[in-house]
């Protein structure tokens, strides 16, 4: 071989090496990392969507503004947007979409149903999972090793509801007995549902009847018909948010008044912009939900700046930020936008730094074991926490008054 074939293979044989290690050269200067937002921005589920959007999208400016990913040299979080579109498939075909673009994880889902089918999909490539808000117990008991979830589950949402409806009701000399459970028919609902169907008369409260709805539903006259002949003295409302607040507002417009609304992630029932749209009719529902620290100062002032954009502080909004500071931790600790070493880092993660009334984040089995809801209840034009009583900031006020 001539010396100048020579030279001309040796060249070759290290552009060749210079191109393979191309990516992590890049890397190391602080290449964005590329995470999927994954929310339900259009169809029925579309406003709770959005809003866990606006949660993402600040929290990756925040970082972004703070540094980037210190551990990868200040590198930038570059957001790939998808629409669930409402449905399972819609989710599926995002994910799809976001692992070709090579994305290093992916947040959100939102309904429980899009949730479960999404990170089923994810699993397939090793792609890291954050639930934001999906709280069917089977997204973290199928044994997947790529799905975490950061807030509670239907578990430890029905015992707290059950145990805090039990306080209440103690408190106010036990004047409900009978409840009807109203609730919509996919895996959120249904599920939801089927514990307190079956955890209610162990407590002490007779179900006198469950109606079940699809989402979306139009019309609510009949079901407030039903809840007037039966007259429960509790009406436990299961659904997403336009379908709740119509019931709400249907039971008011018949003068159907039980001794309390009380919801379990009931869609509407801590909401801002319920009670800011339609304030007689939110008035005094109580809810066991996902809902800030209004102790914690970086929660203070994230509302205010949602509150500034003239957007609702909804629960979609910080558990969606929250959820992103997670991921944002974990890549810092993990040192790699590698999807394994990120899956290995969220399983160790002792991450403090959320907005939401928890203990320690520690993940078991996909579950931080950390997250905990708690009991609001709409007074005046405001939402206040009633239990626990480390958080409260009012007391419950049960039966409701009559108008």
């Amino acid at each position: 071989m001539s010396r100048d074939n020579l030279n001309r293979r040796r060249f070759l044989q290290s552009t060749a090496a210079a191109a393979l290690s191309a990516p992590s050269i890049a890397r190391a200067q602080g290449s964005a990392v590329k995470v999927g937002v994954l929310h339900p921005v259009s169809g029925a589920l579309s406003y709770s969507g959005q809003q866990g959007r606006i949660g993402a999208q600040l929290a990756i400016e925040d970082i972004n503004a703070a540094g980037g990913i210190k551990a990868l040299g200040g590198a930038k979080i570059e957001a790939v947007l998808g629409d669930a579109q409402s449905t399972p498939d819609g989710g599926n075909a995002e994910v799809e979409k976001m692992n070709s673009a090579g994305v290093a994880a992916i947040v959100g889902g939102y309904a429980s149903s899009i949730c479960l089918a999404a990170s089923q999909t994810a699993a397939r490539y090793n792609l890291p999972y954050i639930v934001d808000v999906g709280v069917v117990d089977s997204i973290v008991t199928r044994g997947l090793k790529n799905t975490f979830r950061f807030g509670p589950g239907f578990g430890v949402i029905a015992k707290t509801a059950l145990d805090n409806l039990v306080a209440i009701n103690d408190a106010a000399g036990k004047p409900a007995k009978t409840v009807m459970i109203v609730h919509e028919d996919s895996a959120f609902g249904s599920g939801l549902s089927k514990l307190l169907n079956t955890q209610l008369p162990e407590r002490g409260f007779q179900v006198l009847e469950v109606i079940s709805h699809p989402t979306p539903t139009r019309d609510f006259n009949n079901v407030a018909l039903k809840v007037r002949a039966q007259n429960p003295d509790i009406v436990i409302p299961a659904n997403y948010y336009n379908e709740y607040v119509l019931f709400a507002r249907t039971m008011q417009q018949q003068r159907v008044r039980p001794k309390g609304i009380y919801s379990v992630l009931g869609g509407a029932a801590s909401s801002y912009k319920f009670v800011k749209e339609f304030p007689e009719a939110a008035q005094y529902i109580m809810d066991c939900n996902h809902w800030f620290d209004p102790k914690n100062q970086k929660a203070l002032e994230l509302k205010k700046r949602i509150d500034a954009r003239n957007e609702f502080y909804t629960y979609e909004v910080y558990m969606n930020y929250s959820c992103i500071l997670l991921l944002a931790d974990a890549i810092e600790r993990a040192g790699s936008a590698d999807r394994a070493r990120i899956i290995g880092a969220l399983e160790n993660s002792t991450f403090g730094g959320h907005l939401m009334p928890y203990g320690p984040t520690k993940f078991v089995n996909g579950q931080n074991q950390g997250a905990a809801p708690v009991n609001t209840q709409v007074i005046g034009n405001d939402i206040q926490v009633i239990l626990p009583a480390s958080f409260a900031s009012a007391k419950a006020v049960f039966p409701m008054p009559r108008a």
